[in-house]
């Protein structure tokens, strides 16, 4: 009879604290990593971009770039020329991916 009262020794100590670190990989090589390169992409394409660009700013607004300076660039809207932050510019329009915006702006 004592033996069915008795506790079963709990196994597993380091169980927890191993599905915890498998818990933080994951998140890290499919949340944070995926963000790092992205931020590192942008941050060289805002850095290497040169005047005849055609590009997009964080607000969504589409242009060519007039002019370059160290900490700014005019922006050919169309309707006219907008002065941003090289900061605000998010993305180059490549001909392939948006031919249909880049028709008759040259």
């Amino acid at each position: 009879m004592l033996t069915i009262l008795q506790a079963a020794p709990s196994g597993g100590g380091f169980q927890p604290l191993i599905m915890i670190g498998l818990m933080f990989v994951v998140m890290y090589f499919f949340m944070i990593r995926p963000q790092m390169r992205k931020q590192k992409a942008e941050k060289k394409f805002q850095s290497d971009m040169k005047k005849g660009d055609h590009v997009v700013t964080t607000s969504g607004i589409h242009g060519k770039v007039s002019e370059i300076d160290e900490h700014t660039c005019l922006v050919d809207t169309g309707s006219g020329k907008i002065k941003f932050e090289r900061s605000a510019v998010s993305a180059q329009l490549t001909k392939s991916r948006y031919q249909p915006t880049l028709k008759g702006k040259s």
